[in-house]
């Protein structure tokens, strides 16, 4: 997912994505725990994308925080 996409989403429902991302990154690491994993690189995508996420919540909130003081 895009940086932009992201910045277009609201807190409630990048917190959301973010649930669902940490889901999939540990339903991803079972798989590779019990050799069934086919596609290694999903793991570095959902983890940069969990970052990603983070981030953009990270931001949205020091803009709140910025516009109330």
């Amino acid at each position: 997912m895009d940086a932009n996409e992201l910045r277009d989403k609201t807190p409630d429902q990048l917190r959301e994505e973010l649930s669902n991302l940490k889901k999939e990154a540990f339903n991803l690491r079972f798989q590779q725990a019990t050799g069934a994993l086919e596609n290694t690189a999903r793991m570095r995508v959902v983890k940069r994308s969990a970052a990603r996420v983070k981030t953009i919540l990270n931001q949205k909130a020091a803009d709140a925080a910025k516009t109330e003081a």
